[in-house]
């Protein structure tokens, strides 16, 4: 048996009786609220080993999160259940037994936008093999729709960012709601208030050898992150600052912005010298043209409270990043 990944497009038209022509069909908008995942399978393979692996890995912890919250909020219906509005969720996953092996996309089946993944099997060992095999894919692939439209959402009332391209010669868009907390030639603050705390986005540049000094680049990011905390970010009490949490090393990843390649790290912060902590996502972009790195980061204060969902709105920022 050959497994295999495939990418199709679903388009429905209608055929008009009186003329021949073909109409497309009028597909209404999809809904639903961000990382939220309609799961469409029988209700005895929900709860049994093939529910599990779908929980194992869609529902995994997010990295970098304070509290363990799942990468996707999972809602499970049976396929007689999915019908009408429940159609419009923006990405979905369809798992059906009883037919050959195979994992297929569709983009726009119901509603637009949206993303459906099918998972096929003839029997649960065959469905599980391929949710295991494709798991970072079928991940990836809904974590991008969902970046996607958050970004759409934030593109409806931006904030200039005029200085930022001035100074820095980089573009970002984020909305109005946040504000510039701090300008300096080569360092930027903005911040936006929450009921639950705030939510900030640091801009900067350091030179290349910071970060390349040499091959322990999680620690110089460290080094680099504690410094730029230490000068621009105080906390409440006097002589507190803002550092990296000292007893977890932040996940390091591989990743690009703009095009260009950065390295990707999640952690927790910290303010030493006072009761503050929080998640942050902080890119290094490598700008070869000017021998220096961008920094691109954004972290959250909000005791007691969920953060996925503010943090993917801080990722969404800052993956829109053009730099000049």
């Amino acid at each position: 048996m050959k497994n295999f990944f495939a990418f199709f497009s679903v388009l429905f038209v209608l055929t008009s009786c009186g003329n021949g022509k073909e109409d497309p069909v009028v597909v209404a908008n999809s809904s639903g609220n961000i990382n939220n995942l309609s799961v469409i399978m029988e209700n005895d393979l929900w709860t049994g080993e093939v529910g599990e692996a779908v929980r194992r890995h869609l529902a995994a912890p997010v990295d970098g999160l304070p509290q363990e919250e799942p990468l996707f909020s999972l809602s499970q219906m049976p396929p007689e259940a999915y019908q009408g509005f429940a159609r419009k969720n923006r990405i979905f996953l369809h798992i059906q037994k009883g037919q050959e092996p195979a994992i297929k996309m569709a983009d726009n089946a119901y509603a637009r936008p949206q993303k459906g993944i099918f998972i096929t099997g003839e029997n649960n060992e065959q469905i599980i093999s391929l949710i295991e095999e494709n798991a970072e894919k079928i991940i990836s692939t809904f974590k991008r729709t969902e970046l996607t439209e958050q970004q759409r959402r934030i593109k409806k009332s931006l904030k200039s960012d005029e200085k930022l391209e001035e100074q820095l010669g980089v573009s970002l868009k984020f909305p109005t709601a946040y504000r510039y907390a701090k300008e300096t030639d080569d360092f930027f603050w903005i911040r936006k208030d929450i009921p639950t705390g705030s939510m900030e986005i640091l801009v900067y540049e350091v030179p290349r050898h910071v970060i390349e000094k040499d091959t322990n680049i999680v620690g110089n990011i460290i080094e680099m992150r504690d410094s730029i905390g230490q000068t621009h970010i105080p906390g409440r009490v006097d002589g507190s600052y803002m550092v990296t949490e000292s007893a977890y090393a932040p996940y390091l990843f591989e990743s690009q912005i703009d095009g260009k390649f950065a390295w990707e790290s999640k952690g927790i912060w910290e303010v030493r010298g006072d009761f503050m902590g929080g998640p942050f996502i902080n890119y290094a972009v490598l700008d070869e043209e000017n021998d220096r790195y961008v920094v691109l980061e954004g972290f959250a204060f909000s005791p007691s409270a969920r953060k996925r969902e503010n943090m993917m709105e801080l990722e969404a920022i800052l993956k829109s990043a053009e730099i000049k």
